[in-house]
This record gives C-alpha cells, structure tokens and sequence, in this order.
C-alpha cells in the first residue's frame, strides 16, 4: 500500500525523478572518477568536499522547509547541524582511541581490567583539556547504536523544548530569529568551556579514521561517506516534498502567508510550527552526523551563529520556497567558496593594494544575498523555472 502510495506521488511529481536521477547520475560518475574506484581523475580531497557539499546540502533543504515554506526565519539551524556531527564524534574519538589504547598494551603480561581500560582511554581524550574522567553525557559513547540514536535525540530534544516555550508565547518574525540565534550562541558559548565535556576549544578531531578500518584508505572511507551523503540527500528531499505537497504543506504554507487567518480558521498553528521546527532540526542533524567524519573535526566555533546565517543565504540565493533552490543555491555557495578560498583565484595587485579573495570573499556573498533579495527574489531556482516554462 505505502509503495503504491509513494510510487503514485512520484509519477505525480516528476521532477522528483529528475533530481534523484541528476543525483544518482552525479553519484555514479564520481565513483567511477575517483581514487578509490581506479581511476583517480577525482581526487580523495575533492570527494570529501563533494560529499560535504552534499551534507550542507541538505542543511540547506530544512532551512527551506522551516523559513521558505513555513515562514520561520530560524537563524539556529546549525546548531542542530553541530549536535548531530558532536554526538557521532564522541563514538568515533571513543572507539578509536580505545583501540590505541589496546594496541598500545597488547605486549603486556596481563590484559587491562575494564576500569583500567576506562581511565586509559579517559587520559588520552580528556587530557588536552587537564582531565582524566569520562562526564555523563559520555555514558553511551561506547555504543555506536546507542550513539547514532543521540544523533537525533540531542537535537530533537532541543528543538522539541526550545520551539514549544517560543511558539506557545506565540514568538514571531524578528524576535524568533534573535531567539534562535541566543539558543546558538549561548550553546556555542557554553561548549567553548574546558568542562563541557566536549573538550572546549579543542573540539573533537581524528573523526575520519573509523576505528578497526585502519587499514583501509581514505580513498575508500571518503567514497563511503559520499554514498551516504547522496542518499540522505535524496532520501530527505522526497520526505521534504512529501510534506510541502501534502495538507500539511498547504497549512504551513498558509501559515507563513498570514498567520493569524490560520489561526482564526480553526487551525493549531503552535503544533504546526513544532512539527516542522523539529523535523527540520533532525534532518540539520543528520547532515551534520555525516557531514563531520569527513571533515574529521568539529570544534565549537562550527556553532557560531554565523553558520546559521551562512544557510539562510545559501536558501535566500537558491531561491526561497523552491527545495531545489535550496539545493542549487548550497551547492554553488560551498563550492565557490572553496575555490575563492582555497588558494584557486590568484590575488590581483593594484599597485597600492592587492585585492585577496581570502578576505574578498565574504564581501562577494553578502553582496549576492543583498542582490538576490532585492532584485532576484527566485534566485538561481528561478532559472530552472523558466526552463520548466520553456
């Protein structure tokens, strides 16, 4: 039935066909082009950047859902974002270093007691930050299944809690998004401290070497990592596309149109918001759960709040209320932000100063996202509309 449900709404809705094709065919032809595959036209660097592209990518989709489609201009989304990559990260770090830890002791009369075991590995992750104990919110970091559930507990918790206390004061526009933006800041804020339990500053590192692969090369945990970064792609934008083209979606759309009408009619529109406040902080955290092992650190400063606004430019140039605006719009953000920033563009010298697109660069896209708003309001999504029309 539910096949049959599905297979109805994708006939339905071709051009949900047409992205999970570009998307399967993009896919393919970077495996094939990569080192792990054989070929090594694509290089290893190049798909993790890709497969964190697709990551934001999908940030990029709940940002749409929750301000393009909903009208929550939520300026916390990667908060979410940094929750689900932190709670992956904290298996990661365990269980490698465990695995050091035991490698380190293999040759000694005796094998290590639990406890023992414990403190070992306890001194290796916290003693950056002079300590040796494991805090509370590590007690699961043992258990990947136990940890991969925090992935979307942590932050559904979160936005479960924050979204009903602001929306049941009926908290909207402006005074939201500095509500969203605080909860950002302060929880940044709060992790930068040594006692977190996140190691502060330092953050968690080492996050791309899964433990017992040791062996096996970047070339094909990149490859891995980029598979799973295409499906949560794809997977979430049907699930995003079934929301906006359903009852649901007409409510919500409604919503951002004129609240209080919705209100007026009948309609829960606190429990409304919630849903999609909270869907779309686990889909942010799912992203960032696949997004971190490829980047292999994530620290406190990936929560600043400007991270959070990085997205809502990233929809605002993509264009607003399109799913595939969003996607469009983060993709061609991070990845000319990488080429500007990476050394790519030579720096062009004038004689009494020298323009260097390292510094140049945030100025391009503040200037895009003021140009888009004002005189592009579909952004680059809009010209795949006037191809539709075509």
């Amino acid at each position: 039935m539910q096949d049959a449900v599905l297979t109805k709404f994708l006939l339905r809705h071709p051009s949900v066909l047409v992205f999970l094709g570009m998307l399967a065919v993009f896919t393919i032809a970077v495996t094939i082009l990569s080192e792990g595959f054989g070929m090594g036209i694509v290089s290893t660097s190049l798909v993790k950047t890709l497969g964190k592209t697709l990551c934001l990518a999908l940030a990029a989709i709940a940002m749409d859902l929750v301000w393009g489609y909903c009208g929550i201009l939520s300026l916390g989304h990667f908060a979410f974002f940094g929750l689900g990559g932190y709670m992956i990260g904290m298996w990661l770090m365990y269980a490698r270093t465990e695995l050091i830890v035991l490698k380190a002791n293999a040759a000694s009369a005796l094998p290590l007691t639990p406890q023992e075991l414990s403190d070992a590995v306890g001194v290796q992750i916290f003693g950056v930050v002079g300590g040796s104990e494991f805090p509370v919110i590590w007690a699961f970091s043992d258990s990947l299944l136990l940890q991969l559930l925090l992935v979307v507990l942590v932050p559904g918790i979160l936005a479960l809690v924050f979204g009903w206390l602001a929306f049941r004061s009926r908290v909207t526009g402006v005074y939201l998004s500095i509500l969203t933006q605080a909860m950002t800041l302060a929880l940044a804020l709060y992790l930068f401290q040594n006692d977190s339990g996140l190691r502060g500053n330092n953050g968690l590192s080492g996050l791309q070497n899964l433990p017992g692969l040791e062996e096996t090369s970047q070339a094909d945990v990149s490859l891995w990592f980029f598979w799973g970064s295409a499906f949560a792609l794809g997977f979430c934008y049907v699930i995003a596309k079934l929301i906006v083209e359903s009852k649901l979606g007409n409510v919500i759309r409604a919503i951002r149109d004129d609240e209080s009408r919705v209100r007026f009619l009948g309609y829960n529109v606190e429990g409304y918001k919630l849903f999609v406040f909270v869907i779309t902080a686990l889909m942010a955290a799912i992203a960032g759960a696949i997004y971190y092992p490829q980047a292999g650190i994530i620290n406190p400063a990936e929560l600043a709040p400007i991270a959070s606004i990085y997205l809502a430019v990233w929809v605002a140039i993509g264009g607003r209320g399109r799913l595939y605006g969003a996607v469009i719009g983060a993709i061609f953000v991070s990845l000319l932000s990488s080429f500007f920033t990476g050394g790519q563009i030579p720096n062009i010298p004038l004689g009494f100063y020298t323009i260097q697109w390292v510094d140049w660069w945030l100025v391009l896209l503040g200037l895009s996202f003021v140009l888009a708003t004002l005189y592009a309001p579909k952004g680059l999504g809009g010209l795949v509309d006037k191809f539709k029309k075509a």
